[in-house]
């Protein structure tokens, strides 16, 4: 019988291979947990870029056949996407609609900071290779010919789009749990030509928007101002968006959420893009929100007997973008009324 140290000394070594291999199997299932999470992530992105009958621009050829590919972003400079949400109620299989919403993102992942432009629907633009038209007729040629648009407007590059609409926007904020916002007066739109579903009614004050009151809220534009009230409330709502998608509990919801918005999306980012976009936009605050054009440089007109929007100096336009795009100090508040809860990128 061997020493009573030895067997203890045995016993010992025997006790461990029971924790040892828990822990064995504790790592592979993370590592199959974290596996599975970022191949979803990779293939949910993967799957935002359409190709083929899935692409809204199927037709491509038609439409975007003289305009250039935009130019590449190589990580180092700012990158500039244009965001197009757009309304397909009515539109015939395989036509383009019209953009109801244009917005430019620009990040610079040297300074961290984000600079957002909400441009106005009905500004009249010169849109290559198809003459005079508003803006936001640019898309039917294709988002190629769009972002050369804004491009030529703005005075800035744009190398990136990305492309929804109505539905598409609904999925994303369900999918993220809504968002805790303060609604700054009644809201109230009806109409039978769009349908009971499309119907605007929100109450004044702070609520839990879901992904269809919170649509009726970027849709809003029966103001006294309309369509220039309209995209401050929209570059207001989206910079609490942007909150709720940085919480933690988002990014822990990362693959259910792309799993819910990328049949409605349609983008030219590639996945290394978006990565590195990611890396970019989570670190950066906002720190400039314009409308395009600004009041100042604003002039209304009517053309073949319809109210147009147009820009009074093309080069003061872009010398005001490059100036706001100056700007590194972070905004203090939205530019609206209506704000988010001071815990919304926190909650639900």
């Amino acid at each position: 019988m061997p020493p009573r140290s030895k067997r203890h000394a045995k016993k010992k070594k025997s006790g461990k291979r029971p924790l040892l291999w828990s822990l064995f199997i504790v790592l592979l299932l993370l590592a199959g947990g974290a596996a599975y999470y970022f191949s979803s992530i990779y293939n949910s992105l993967d799957s935002l870029h359409k190709t083929g009958s899935a692409s809204p621009f199927q037709n491509i050829e038609t439409v975007d056949v003289n305009t250039p590919d935009p130019p590449k972003w190589e990580g180092t400079e700012p990158v500039n996407i244009l965001l197009m949400g757009v309304d397909a109620r009515g539109v015939k299989k395989g036509e383009i609609p019209r953009s109801d919403t244009m917005m430019v993102a620009s990040l610079d992942p040297v300074s961290k900071k984000a600079h957002v432009f909400s441009i106005l629907r009905d500004t009249y633009v010169s849109i290559p290779d198809h003459g005079r038209d508003r803006i936001n007729t640019a898309i039917i040629y294709g988002p190629n010919t769009a972002m050369k648009t804004v491009s030529d407007l703005l005075g800035i590059p744009i190398q990136y789009y990305v492309y929804t609409d109505f539905q598409g926007f609904i999925k994303l904020i369900d999918a993220v749990g809504g968002i805790d916002y303060k609604v700054e007066k009644d809201m109230v739109y009806k109409t039978k030509a769009d349908g009971p579903e499309y119907d605007i009614d929100l109450k004044a004050g702070y609520q839990h928007l879901d992904g269809n009151k919170a649509l009726q809220y970027v849709r809003f534009r029966h103001d006294a101002t309309s369509d220039y009230t309209r995209t401050q409330r929209q570059r207001a709502f989206m910079s609490a968006v942007a909150d709720k998608l940085k919480s933690t509990t988002s990014l822990v919801k990362l693959p259910t959420i792309l799993n819910e918005v990328t049949p409605y999306i349609d983008t030219n980012l590639s996945v290394t893009d978006m990565w590195k976009l990611a890396s970019v936009g989570y670190d950066s605050s906002v720190a400039g929100s314009e409308q395009i054009p600004p009041m100042k440089l604003l002039k209304e007109e009517t053309v073949k007997g319809s109210s147009v929007l147009g820009v009074s100096d093309l080069d003061a336009l872009k010398q005001f973008v490059q100036e706001t795009m100056a700007n590194t100090v972070p905004l203090a508040s939205p530019p609206v009324s209506g704000s988010p809860l001071p815990s919304a990128s926190a909650s639900k």
